[in-house]
């Protein structure tokens, strides 16, 4: 009986000492990438990144995405609830972490699109009918094409731009960074530098309450 109490304590402590490594780990994490923003910018928000909000809000939101990704397409509602309820406090950027197979393939087309200023309006499709192209047991790229039509975008245009090396780049430089920050799968949320270490809905919400209320003093 007093063996089996000690190895039930043992364990106890154990589970304990692990829970307690894991929570001065992610907070030494946050506090890290939370310099990185102040120091290296760019490691966040590059020139090629497709922004969406005002250039006067003091919260930025960077989400490495991926356009094949099924999370990623039922958060973005959600992103955008979020930023209508505090208008003008919180500016979108978009980073790409193309990590299904072929989805860079997507990327080239919305690097080709933002050239026709189009660039929200072809990922509000490609989320729309993500079932159907982006089938993991069955994927079918082509079938973006169908989507695309009466879109107002010039297709064939899309597709000779799309094919342009600085686009290879791109994707090349916002994977590198995606490293550097530790992200390993989509969607990968920071919030002025903070990144969402326990993903979720409220997690991210309660994120960005905190920095609004940091940066928007009453």
């Amino acid at each position: 009986m007093k063996k089996t109490y000690i190895l039930v304590l043992a364990a106890a402590l154990l589970i304990f000492l692990f829970a307690l490594g894991n929570y001065i780990y992610k907070n030494k994490q946050s506090a890290k990438l939370g310099f990185l923003a102040q120091e290296e910018a760019e490691l966040f928000v590059r020139k090629h990144s497709a922004t969406l909000g005002s250039d006067e809000a003091k919260v930025y939101l960077v989400e490495f995405m991926d356009p094949a990704c099924e999370t990623c397409r039922a958060f973005s509602p959600l992103v955008k609830q979020l930023m209508a309820q505090n208008p003008g406090k919180i500016k979108l950027v978009l980073r790409y972490a193309p990590f299904h197979q072929g989805a860079d393939y997507f990327v080239r087309i919305l690097e080709a699109a933002k050239k026709q200023g189009k660039y929200w309006e072809t990922l509000a499709i490609m989320y729309q009918y993500q079932p159907q192209w982006a089938s993991h047991h069955n994927p079918q790229p082509h079938l973006i094409w169908r989507f695309l039509e009466g879109s107002g975008l010039d297709l064939e245009k899309i597709r000779e731009e799309m094919q342009d090396p600085a686009i290879t780049q791109i994707i090349a430089q916002d994977l590198r960074d995606a490293k550097r920050l530790n992200v390993s799968k989509t969607p990968g949320f920071f919030v002025n530098g903070r990144p969402l270490v326990n993903f979720g809905y409220k997690q991210l919400q309660q994120l960005l309450a905190e920095e609004i209320k940091a940066n928007y003093p009453e």
